[in-house]
């Protein structure tokens, strides 16, 4: 090992030898010696700024960047590659079949998107074996070489494979199998740092580039600190500046409020920003804690079309083809139902809907949350953008102020339903999560953690106001959750494929009994369960942050 730097883990050997080079290393040990203190700093003033909105205090464009926002009208730098109409689902690439099959096009889907993201964020639970196999399923897919057979099916790469877009962990997550000084190091740079390393050159030669999507940043100062990361990045391997891209999600409250600086940042290196819209309505619910007035109701209520999502929304597209950059949409998190033509039907109509609304209203290209879904994407976005982009649709009709982003009024009640259903979505992926699955359909919906947690603060949020069940007058009270829990969780273990452990589920159901019960909810379910990975992955104690 490179010197101060440790590996608490008991992956295989193998897989770790592969990746966990002492070059690596070395790299990641110099990204973490350079920006931990700022990254540290930024975190602290994520919670300084929360104590102000909880306070009292209210979201603002930074009056310290209005220079910014007057700007002249100058493009940034060439995006990367994009494809017309939609872009893959995030995926969590430590399969090699999800690399191959949902990422690089399967034999038997022969017309796929073009492009897709795997993710190490809130599509892939950061067991070490699955953040290291998937490294090495990256590489191997980038050199061609992850052909494979299971189960008498042929994984085969297309001829013209997808060009892939990696997603690492926010600035909020460490990464506790690995330590340097003593030190966790940030879970963002450990992904960025093993793909950029092991691959940068590969792709830059294979016509390609190493391509990011950033999540979770709520500043426009977390994406400096990422530009700068690229800068020292692309330095310490001999890479020219500006060969990285990235997409900004802009998936938190605050961000909304930061998005043409935060794509002054990386301006050198931007591809666009993305509506991360299930994060954005954890964050909207997450920020505004404080607020009595910003109860939602039932989570399928709170649509694209409510005040505050379509505020951000034209917001974004403006934003971004102001400085000719993509503005790409969100997820439907509708799948295919299979088994029943009629209610599979009414789940696709809600696809289209979504997918005409957003080329509607200007977006470059959008996401989907299933293969077979992109035969209903595409021709969308085909008809309506004729061109690779829409950045001719400039949005000037838009004047957003902070009253659009922060308008509460969404048609809609909490009901008994809405309840039960948050439950058992908190409470199976919850422990689905922790047992090393973290994107799961329940009721023919795609969850990830950005889902799953909407339902974790919304039941927080109507327990903390006393929010009263329409269809029976009685508020949500930490007594009424108990009693549901204790009457839907036996059925959890049915509602996931591949089923949960008792285990598991127990750490569920306790994690959302006292969830109900806090004064502010939990910031991030994965930071508070990440405990549970890094005790099985063998981390020593005092490496692990006890948030439960």
């Amino acid at each position: 090992m490179p010197k101060g730097v440790q590996v608490h883990s008991n992956v295989a050997a193998k897989a770790q030898a592969e990746i966990l080079t002492d070059g690596a290393l070395d790299f990641l040990a110099a990204l973490h010696r350079t920006f931990e203190p700022t990254r540290k700093a930024l975190l602290d003033a994520r919670d300084d700024a929360q104590r102000r909105l909880d306070a009292g205090g209210v979201l603002d464009f930074p009056p310290e960047t209005a220079n910014i926002r007057a700007g002249a009208v100058v493009a940034l730098r060439a995006a990367c590659p994009r494809a017309r109409g939609s872009s893959g689902r995030d995926y969590g690439p430590h399969r090699p079949q999800d690399v191959l099959g949902l990422a690089l096009g399967e034999t038997r889907v022969p017309i796929f998107q073009r492009l897709t993201e795997m993710a190490y964020a809130d599509s892939s639970a950061p067991t070490f074996a699955n953040l290291v196999n998937g490294q090495v399923n990256l590489r191997d897919a980038i050199r061609r070489q992850i052909d494979f057979e299971s189960n008498g099916k042929a994984y085969r790469l297309s001829e013209k494979p997808a060009t892939l877009i990696v997603r690492p962990r926010g600035w909020h997550l460490d990464e506790p199998r690995v330590t340097v000084d003593n030190t966790p190091v940030s879970g963002s740079l450990f992904d960025f740092a093993m793909y950029f390393y092991h691959n940068a050159h590969e792709l830059v030669k294979r016509g390609s580039g190493p391509y990011f999507y950033l999540p979770k940043m709520e500043h426009y100062l977390e994406a400096r600190l990422w530009n700068d990361v690229f800068l020292f990045s692309q330095s310490y391997i001999g890479m020219p500046h500006n060969t990285i891209r990235a997409t900004v999600l802009i998936e938190t409250l605050p961000a909304a409020f930061h998005m043409e600086e935060i794509l002054f940042e990386l301006r050198n290196h931007s591809s666009g920003l993305n509506c991360g819209r299930w994060d954005y309505i954890f964050s909207f619910i997450k920020k505004r804690r404080a607020d009595r007035s910003a109860v939602l109701p039932d989570r399928k209520d709170v649509t694209m079309t409510v005040g505050f999502m379509d505020a951000y929304v034209r917001l974004l597209i403006q934003t971004c083809h102001k400085r000719k950059v993509a503005a790409m949409g969100g997820m439907s998190a509708q799948i295919p139902i299979k088994d029943d033509p009629k209610a599979n039907e009414v789940a696709m109509e809600k696809v289209r809907a979504d997918k005409l609304r957003e080329v509607l209203a200007g977006h470059d290209g959008t996401w989907i949350a299933h293969p077979l879904i992109e035969p209903i994407a595409r021709p969308i976005f085909d008809a309506h953008m004729l061109g690779p982009n829409q950045y001719h649709v400039r949005r000037s009709d838009v004047h957003i102020t902070p009253s659009h982003l922060l308008d509460t009024r969404v048609p809609g009640a909490v009901t008994m339903a809405g309840v039960r259903e948050n439950i058992e979505t908190s409470l199976a992926y919850t422990a689905a999560w922790i047992g090393g699955n973290a994107c799961i359909p329940l009721n023919y919906l795609m969850e990830d953690a950005a889902t799953a947690e909407i339902t974790r603060v919304q039941l927080w949020q109507w327990v903390k106001y006393s929010a009263r069940i329409a269809d029976t007058g009685e508020p949500v009270t930490a007594e009424l959750v108990d009693s549901l829990i204790k009457e839907l969780a036996p059925g959890v273990k049915k509602l996931v494929p591949g089923g949960v452990g008792e285990k598991e589920l127990q750490v569920a159901v306790e994690y959302l009994k006292g969830q109900v019960r806090k004064e502010w909810a939990s910031e991030f379910l994965t930071s508070d369960l990440m405990p549970y990975l890094a005790v099985a992955d063998g981390v020593p104690a005092k490496f692990q942050k006890s948030a439960l």
